[in-house]
């Protein structure tokens, strides 16, 4: 049922979005210029059907999918790691990508036109994901010791992950030319407003691979929270499951970073309020956070476009500012278990 009535909340904002913005349709609303589209209507002007189809519609679509992935990273590894404070962004994975996306911006045109040219198109998105792998075996490898994980030692790694790449980005930045540098803004303050049906199909072909992978892991990751040996006789393959959670999260993360840049929080805010109502039942909270990832970053993306309308504020600020106090929350409520 609460399946069900996220999915009509999200079309209803899907709708509310499609008709928010600047933009004059001659008297006519966005959803009905949409579906003159849709019947192919020769009457319908060129630039309405561009703003309809390729900015209004191709954004909704990649703010559906970017939230869906970011949330349900956030809940696989926190489930992986039992700690509501296992995010992308806080423990290093959102850095290492942005990180290896932005070497790929500034140097790529030094060795790109060696390569095959399907690596020359997808250097950005791969690189990224490469980036969010090796910080995710990186603070995996630091912070778990003897099938445990030392929360404070998770958080110090992505700390420093966060750090490393923050320098390196600043390099960059500095040494980058005008094309590259607006690029890297865009990177590090994330937007949704290079959307396009291309980059939509490949998050869709991600999003499908990764969720036939991880949400029927809900009985698993219910296992988890009993620790690993307790897991491990109840017949849960273990290694197998964090091989999976680690790819999977690595996989998406580095998707979504490639095609908007740094978005962060979504995976810490949904996961949080999901348990505080529903408890820690992963077969539940795995698709319904699918689905209200969704719901946040498209309500953010909307409210974006409209706050400083006909400028757009970068989406990443929105999702720090609704975060950052939930983070705190967090803390607040794990301090005893953190000392």
């Amino acid at each position: 049922m609460y399946l069900t009535l996220s999915a009509v909340l999200l079309v209803l904002i899907a709708v509310t979005a499609l008709n928010t913005g600047v933009y004059d349709f001659g008297g006519n609303s966005a959803f009905s210029t949409l579906w003159q589209y849709i019947q192919g209507d020769p009457d319908l002007s060129l630039s309405h059907k561009y703003v309809i189809w390729d900015v209004r519609a191709a954004r909704i679509i990649m703010a559906i999918l970017i939230g869906s992935m970011l949330a349900v990273s956030g809940t696989g590894l926190q489930g992986m790691f039992r700690n509501p404070l296992a995010t992308g962004d806080l423990i290093g994975l959102t850095s290492g990508a942005t990180l290896l996306a932005a070497i790929a911006i500034v140097l790529g045109g030094y060795f790109k036109h060696n390569l095959p040219e399907t690596i020359q198109f997808s250097l950005v998105g791969i690189s990224a994901f490469i980036g969010a792998f090796l910080s995710m075996m990186l603070v995996y490898r630091i912070s778990t010791s003897g099938g445990k994980t030392n929360v404070v030692m998770m958080l110090l790694t992505g700390v420093a992950i966060t750090a490393i790449g923050f320098s390196v980005t600043g390099f960059l930045i500095y040494i980058s030319k005008d094309e590259q540098l607006r690029d890297l803004t865009f990177w590090n303050l994330g937007s949704l407003a290079a959307a396009t049906w291309m980059k939509n199909g490949i998050l869709a072909v991600v999003l499908c691979i990764s969720y036939v992978i991880i949400l029927p892991q809900g009985k698993a990751l219910n296992a988890m929270m009993l620790g690993e040996k307790d897991a491990q006789h109840l017949g849960i393959q273990v290694e197998k499951l964090k091989k999976q959670i680690i790819v999977v999260t690595a996989l998406m993360i580095g998707a979504c970073v490639a095609f908007s840049g740094t978005i962060g929080f979504v995976g810490l805010i949904v996961p949080y309020i999901l348990r505080q109502l529903f408890k820690s039942d992963y077969v539940f909270i795995l698709p319904l956070s699918a689905v209200c990832g969704s719901i946040l970053l498209l309500t953010a993306d909307t409210l974006s476009r409209s706050i400083v309308a006909p400028s757009e504020l970068p989406i990443g600020i929105l999702t720090a500012l609704m975060g950052g106090p939930i983070f705190i929350a967090i803390l607040v409520k794990s301090k005893k278990s953190l000392s």
